[in-house]
Order: structure tokens, then C-alpha cells, then sequence
């Protein structure tokens, strides 16, 4: 196997959303080896200025290429994707996959009747990305699109459930709601953390779509495409950083995924970067 075929594959969000893109990755493709960076010191992306984000991104993807020499580049972030995806597919030569496109293709592809819609950070709606895609995946659909703030910090705090959740779920769904969506994508790796809150406001009719399984599967055929994948009997890794309180880190992603995360490194940016 070659040192290209036994690199790693590289992932990151705001914090710990794009977890849920690492354990679908993991999942299909156990021989891979995986390097995950959560940018929890300077969560959420979601209300930041797009030349903030995409600072933010290629500050993230510039370290893991160097330091970890990876295969393939995941933006596990939605508004990142939305932001930052066509700079960070120039900046370097490593095959570079966002959320926009598998998310789109999994709310096309799991869709029923007329009434789709997407939720996600305040950055991800605004941008237009998805109305974009899904105007072009799925022209026929009637597209509603909400903004959700403030669900990012619940599940940066492990806080999955509480009626706090249910308050502003309820207000923040509205639009939702009131259009009787059918198909639902969640638009934020965060999430599908929050799925059982979601659905108890929005309904249990309603079909949650996550984009996390399209996404791995996309990895996955873009690897083969390009002869990268692990191929080898070797055992495959995980490794985890933070730029926050890696004690926090621990616990709450083991509360999220109810896994050993084992060793967190840390990676600290200079002030004038936060």
C-alpha cells in the first residue's frame, strides 16, 4: 500500500456537529484513518461574516494538510461548505467535499410529495446554496428554508433535550410547520443531536433527512475514483482536536456519540485569529 493510500482523511467542523460525518465515514470504510478538528474555541460559524469563515476554514485546512498529510479534505460544516468550499477546492491539490451538494442530493433523494425544506445556521440559509442545489436537483419541489440560531449552542453544551430546546425549536420552526413540510433535511451537522426535539415540534410525519450517510458515500466513491483508498490489513486510527477545552470536548462528545474518544490533542490560534 502506498504512503498516499495510508494517508488520513481529513475532517472539520465549528465543534462537534460534523462528529456525526465522521461516524458515517467510519462506518463505510473502517480501514480508513481519520483526523477529526472541531474549532470549538471559535463556534458557531453560523453568524460570522463569510470572510471570517472562510479565514476560519482555510486556516483549519492548511494545518491538516501540513501537519497530518491528508488524502481528502471534508468540510463537515454546512456554512463553511456554503462559504468557503470554492476557495478551499483551489487552494489545494487533495480532493475537497462539502455538504451542500450530498445534502441536497439526500433531501432529492428521500423526498416525498411536494413540500420539501431545510433548516440551518443563519450564514447557511442566507448564502442561497441550498435553494440553488435543490432548484436544480429538485425543480418541482416547493422549497421552504428557516434559519435556526441558537440550535448549534444547545448541542455545543451537550444540551440535547431540555424545554428550553422545545421554546425555540417551536418558534424557529414555525415557517415549517405552517407549510406542512414532508421532507426535512437538517442542514447543520449539529443536527441530527437535536432530531427527537425536531420532530416532536414539526411532527412525526415528517421525514428528517440527514446528510451525513450521503456524504461518506461520496468520500467514499471519490476515493476509489482516484485509487486512494485504504487498502491495507493495517488498524485504522481516529485522532481528535480541539481548539477548546479538551476536557469538554471529551465529555460532551462522548455524551453525543456515547464513545471513547480517548486522546484530544489541542491546537490553540493566535489571538488576532478569534
Amino acid at each position: 500500500m502506498s504512503d498516499v493510500n495510508n494517508a488520513k482523511v481529513g475532517i472539520f467542523d465549528s465543534g462537534f456537529g460534523g462528529l456525526t460525518v465522521l461516524r458515517a465515514i467510519a462506518d463505510l470504510m473502517p480501514r480508513e484513518k481519520l483526523v477529526y478538528f472541531g474549532d470549538s474555541a471559535r463556534y458557531p460559524y453560523g453568524p460570522k461574516p463569510k470572510a471570517d469563515v472562510t479565514r476560519f476554514s482555510v486556516e483549519i485546512a492548511d494545518y491538516l494538510v501540513d501537519r497530518h498529510a491528508i488524502k481528502v479534505l471534508v468540510v463537515a460544516c454546512n456554512t463553511a461548505s456554503a462559504f468557503a468550499l470554492p476557495e478551499l477546492s483551489e487552494r489545494y491539490e487533495i480532493p475537497v467535499i462539502g455538504m451542500i451538494e450530498p445534502g441536497a442530493r439526500a433531501l432529492a433523494l428521500s423526498s416525498v410529495g411536494e413540500r420539501i425544506g431545510v433548516i440551518g445556521t443563519v450564514g447557511t440559509i442566507s448564502s442561497g446554496a441550498y435553494q440553488t442545489k435543490l432548484a436544480e436537483l429538485a425543480p418541482k419541489k416547493r422549497l421552504v428554508c428557516a434559519a435556526t440560531p441558537g440550535f448549534v449552542e444547545f448541542v455545543e453544551r451537550g444540551e440535547t433535550e431540555s424545554d428550553q430546546l422545545t421554546v425555540l425549536a417551536e418558534r424557529l420552526l414555525r415557517p415549517i410547520v405552517e407549510a406542512k413540510v414532508q421532507s426535512l433535511l437538517l442542514g447543520c451537522t449539529h443536527y441530527p443531536f437535536l432530531a427527537r426535539a425536531i420532530s416532536g415540534v414539526v411532527g412525526a410525519e415528517t421525514i428528517l433527512v440527514s446528510s451525513a450517510e450521503e456524504t461518506a458515500f461520496q468520500v467514499r466513491a471519490e476515493l476509489i475514483a482516484r485509487g486512494l483508498e485504504a487498502r491495507g490489513l493495517g488498524v485504522p486510527t481516529t485522532t481528535y482536536i480541539t481548539s477548546g477545552d479538551p476536557t469538554e470536548f471529551r465529555r460532551v462528545g462522548q455524551n453525543l456519540l456515547g464513545i471513547d474518544l480517548c486522546e484530544i490533542e489541542t491546537h490553540s490560534w493566535s489571538a488576532g485569529w478569534r
